[in-house]
């Protein structure tokens, strides 16, 4: 089994594609029919798409947890400093391997970890 379609919902879905797009992600802007526009990006067999929020939903969900395996970790921890991406934790072993969370700008926390 694998993960093949995670959607992100965002009142600025263009901000939170510009951040993970710090990451190394690249999207794309599309829609599907009548469905919103909204970025959409392949990372091995799993679909990332950030769309604006449903019409019910007042704010984003902050309680999503999502994790990045890194190729290029030492860098884009840099890259994120240089953004002043805020970090719950710095880079540090953990029993999960090397790693460090980070907030996007919903607040949601995101794990990246060293490949």
């Amino acid at each position: 089994m694998d993960i093949r379609l995670l959607v992100i919902r965002t009142a600025n879905p263009q901000q939170l594609a510009a951040f993970y797009s710090l990451l190394g992600l690249s999207f794309e802007y599309h829609r599907h029919g009548q469905s919103p526009f909204h970025y959409s990006t392949t990372t091995g067999a799993t679909v990332l798409e950030i769309y604006p929020l449903a019409k019910e939903q007042t704010q984003a969900d902050k309680h999503l947890r999502i994790g990045f395996g890194l190729d290029h970790f030492e860098t884009t921890i840099a890259t994120l400093k240089q953004h002043h991406v805020p970090f719950f934790s710095e880079p540090a072993q953990t029993d999960y391997g090397y790693m460090a969370v980070i907030a996007d700008p919903d607040g949601r926390k995101v794990e990246l970890y060293q490949k």
